[in-house]
């Protein structure tokens, strides 16, 4: 059975290029009902395993905050999952779990068969959230792929253009000089792409592009893929050339290859990066709240 089931000639040729709405089968896998998340919680690496609460309004996106699960058992973890408020981030499941990894597998095989794209740095995750809890506006340095598979969210996608992020600010998450968040307005959304998303469906957008999400008053589970191409890659290391140009107080553009500047501006990013001439921001990550304590709400 394929994975997405409405490829055409159009999207293939525009996959990782524009913003992509598609259905897909993962939601029909048993290893996304109650007893295979209890399997994936109780096998993930514990140490990995991000966990985090929210508060209510999408602008205030200093409200995120992260905790600890200490060694509550899967069923409890899915349990403080479907009665509280919290986000639980299982990032690249792929390299930790076989079926995880293979399940990467056949949907990159399948991709890169459909759309002639070829694929790397990729990383499969698995996000499994509370009723109305959401991540705050922010973008991603390699290209995303959202999959619905359990409950109900709204995805907004924005333009990648200012002012709805500029490029400075795409410079500093790229340099890894800040968190992915940015500052957002309600009136940004006006210009958004609104992707509703139940199971079997999925959203990818243009590199770079910020989005936030809002889930729907239920249980949610979603599947994330990132992933670079060489494109990706070139403009990611452009972008960082640029951060590196404009901090010698240049106004620098982004080009894309062939372009000989372009070309120039990948070897200043690998320059820069093997020299350490940029100090990349650590996220501070202290926990604030432990699930054996209590489940935020």
């Amino acid at each position: 059975m394929s994975v997405i089931t409405d490829w055409t000639a159009a999207k293939a040729a525009a996959f990782t290029r524009e913003t992509l709405g598609f259905e897909h089968t993962l939601h029909q896998r048993p290893m996304f009902d109650d007893e295979g998340l209890i399997s994936l919680l109780d096998r993930y690496p514990r140490e990995h395993l991000g966990v985090f609460t929210m508060g209510h309004d999408p602008v205030d996106w200093t409200s995120w905050r992260s905790g600890q699960a200490g060694d509550l058992s899967g069923e409890q973890l899915l349990r403080a999952a479907m009665d509280g408020r919290i986000w639980l981030n299982l990032r690249h499941t792929n390299d930790f779990l076989p079926e995880y990894a293979e399940l990467e597998r056949e949907i990159f095989a399948e991709t890169e068969a459909q759309s002639g794209v070829r694929t790397f740095k990729r990383d499969l995750g698995i996000l499994i959230s509370s009723a109305n809890a959401q991540v705050f506006y922010h973008l991603d340095t390699p290209l995303v792929a959202l999959w619905q598979l359990r409950g109900h969210k709204t995805a907004w996608v924005y333009p990648v253009e200012s002012p709805h992020v500029t490029p400075e600010q795409v410079e500093r998450v790229i340099l890894k000089e800040t968190a992915e968040q940015i500052a957002f307005r309600r009136d940004m959304d006006d210009a958004a792409q609104a992707f509703e998303l139940t199971p079997g469906k999925m959203v990818t957008w243009r590199q770079n592009a910020p989005h936030r999400i809002e889930n729907g008053p239920m249980l949610n589970v979603s599947l994330s893929t990132e992933f670079m191409t060489m494109a990706a890659a070139m403009r990611a290391n452009v972008i960082f050339a640029n951060g590196v140009l404009r901090k010698a107080g240049m106004q620098p553009r982004i080009q894309v290859a062939p372009h000989p500047t372009a070309i120039a501006k990948v070897g200043l990013a690998r320059i820069a990066k093997a020299a350490g001439l940029v100090k990349q921001f650590e996220a501070k990550h202290t926990p604030s709240f432990d699930l054996r304590d209590g489940v935020p709400s």
